[in-house]
Formats: C-alpha cells, sequence, structure tokens
C-alpha cells in the first residue's frame, strides 16, 4: 500500500541519521503513525550501545495511550535477544502497539526471523518487505557481512591517467594525485568502515596514520597483513593496528569477520588490491584518477577491474570512478 511505503521511507530518512556511527549494528529507523495517521513518534539509532531505533521511537510518544491504536514502521526486523540493549520486540508488545510493519528481515542469526515470529506469536500484525530492497542498500555494509560471514570490501586507490599508482621520483616521496578536497572525501569514506587495510610494503614506505583527521568520523581500525614479519610496532605512527600474517583473502576476510568487523577499505598497495580483485571478494570500488600522465617515470602498474564503472564523479581535475560487484551495493 502506497501509506505503508510513505512512512517507511520516512524511517530510511531516519536510519540514515545513524551512518558512520552505528557499526557493528545497523542504521534502522523506526516511525510510529497514530490512528488518525498523524505520526505521533520517530526515532534511529544513533550509536552503538545506546537506544534502538523502535526505544527511540516509543520514547518520544507523548500521548502513550495512543499506542494501542498505532502502527510502527521500522526499516529493519526488531531484534529478539537481549545485547547490549533488551530485545525491542519484546519492547513494542509490552507497548500494545497492534501493528508493524517491516522493511528487510535482520540476517543476523541472533535474529533472522524470529524478531517477527515474537510479534506475531503475540498477536500483533506483521507486514513485512515494505521497501525492503532500499532498506537492504541502506545496510549493504551489515548485509554482506551477516549473509556472506566476511566484511564488506572497498578498495580505493588513486592513479594517474596512463594508470601508474606511483612515480620513480627521488627521494622515495610518494606520488600524490589527489587535492585537498578529495583527501577529504577520502577521510569520510574511512569514517564509514570499521577497519582499513594495507601491506607491510605500504607500512614501510609510507608509514601512514590511516585516521580520519580531515573528517569528523570515527577512525577505523588499522589492519596491517605482515606475512614476513618485517615490521616495528613501535615505529609505526598508525594506533593499535591489528597484526595479520593470513595467507590468502578468503582467509583474511574469515579472520577479520571473527573479529567483528563488518566493513574493510583497503588502501594497500597494486599487489595486494590486485588480489582482491582476482579474488572476486569485493563489493565497491574507488578509482580516483589524475588527468597527469607519469610517462618513463611511472614506477609502480595501477590494479586492473575489467568492470564498467557504475558512475563517474568530477572532483576538481580528478575523476572518481564507481565500480560494482555485489548487488547489495
Amino acid at each position: 500500500m502506497l501509506y505503508n511505503e510513505k512512512y517507511m521511507r520516512r524511517a530510511l530518512e531516519l536510519a540514515a541519521h545513524g551512518m558512520g556511527n552505528t557499526s557493528p549494528n545497523p542504521m534502522v529507523g523506526a516511525v510510529i503513525v497514530g490512528p488518525d495517521g498523524r505520526i505521533i513518534g520517530e526515532g534511529y539509532h544513533r550509536r552503538c550501545g545506546e537506544g534502538h531505533a523502535e526505544v527511540n521511537a516509543v520514547a518520544s510518544v507523548k500521548d502513550k495511550s495512543l499506542l494501542k491504536d498505532s502502527t510502527m514502521y521500522v526499516t529493519l526486523e526488531p531484534c529478539s535477544h537481549y545485547g547490549k540493549t533488551p530485545p525491542c520486540a519484546k519492547l513494542i508488545i509490552d507497548s500494545g502497539i497492534p501493528r508493524v510493519v517491516v522493511g528487510a528481515t535482520d540476517p543476523f542469526p541472533e535474529v533472522s526471523g524470529r524478531g517477527i515470529h515474537m510479534l506475531r506469536d503475540a498477536g500483533i500484525e506483521v507486514v513485512d518487505g515494505v521497501l525492503a530492497q532500499e532498506s537492504v542498500a541502506l545496510n549493504r555494509r551489515f548485509m554482506t557481512a551477516h549473509t556472506q560471514a566476511r566484511p564488506f570490501v572497498t578498495l580505493k586507490w588513486a592513479q594517474s591517467a596512463d594508470d601508474f599508482m606511483d612515480s620513480d621520483r627521488p627521494g622515495g616521496v610518494p606520488h600524490r594525485f589527489s587535492g585537498h578536497l578529495g583527501s577529504t572525501l577520502v577521510h569520510r569514506l574511512r569514517s564509514l568502515h570499521d577497519a582499513i587495510l594495507i601491506g607491510s610494503g605500504t607500512a614501510l614506505a609510507d608509514n601512514p596514520r590511516l585516521d580520519c583527521r580531515l573528517w569528523p568520523g570515527r577512525s577505523p581500525r588499522p589492519v596491517v597483513v605482515d606475512r614476513s614479519h618485517k615490521l616495528d610496532l613501535r615505529q609505526l605512527r598508525m594506533q593499535s593496528p591489528i597484526i595479520l600474517d593470513s595467507p590468502d583473502v578468503p582467509t583474511l576476510l574469515k579472520d577479520l569477520y571473527t573479529r567483528g568487523i563488518t566493513s574493510v577499505l583497503v588502501e594497500g598497495g597494486s599487489q595486494m588490491l590486485q588480489s582482491f580483485i582476482d579474488s572476486g571478494l569485493w563489493d565497491i570500488a574507488r578509482v580516483e584518477v589524475s588527468p597527469e600522465h607519469l610517462a618513463g617515470h611511472g614506477r609502480i602498474p595501477a590494479p586492473i577491474i575489467t568492470l564498467h564503472p557504475d558512475s563517474i564523479t568530477q572532483i576538481g581535475k580528478n575523476k572518481i570512478f564507481n565500480y560494482t560487484n555485489n548487488y547489495l551495493a
């Protein structure tokens, strides 16, 4: 029904306000509509460890007597287990709300379908699958992690117009292709991931901080693959890195997932990036291409993606090519 979609779109708008703050939880929005069709309560999950969307929506209703004749619209199936907060399905039951409209089913094993069953067993009318595609797309990182048992993988690099990632300039200083705006957008991208991944070669050559100092978001956890055990942690500028020696991409991603990491931004060198591309275990890629040609000074060839870009964005003189390798993305 059209009015179901109307209120669910509002719930999706609310859910998006939690972007960058809720992981490893999903972004969720909730809207409560009274018997006369007016919205009487709204809420969203602001950050991990705090009240869920349903809790905040119920708390925002001034006249609680209206709840017994209301409908709750929630973008993701209400949780049914005790975690850092009590089950939202139980809260809805205890609040006396008789009807719930759900966007998408939660793939997390401790919830998946149980929240909806709990509501129905309590006599609550449940309509599910309303704007499910939009709800899944909003939480593509969370959905990918818990349906494929691996983190959502974003590949990111910058290159010259003639397909090089670095030049042979004297002094070993890395070649920079991005301007300040491009770098700021990269730091925003970092803030949307749980972890950021590089190899030991990049760590030794660049000693990067891998933080979000140009964007007011949460910095991802640094992860360094060091198969030959070359690194001296005392010399690294990054904070509290995870050091792994995983032999291949599938093992690496499994290791990260078991650590609770649901999304990872790969900023490693050409060899590492190509290994993800060749494995097929990646979801989106952001490739910044400068109009600069390095010609005979090109030192490191850029990775090769054979897919066509989904979109191309102009950032100053550079172009951002965006690729997708996951239908959820």
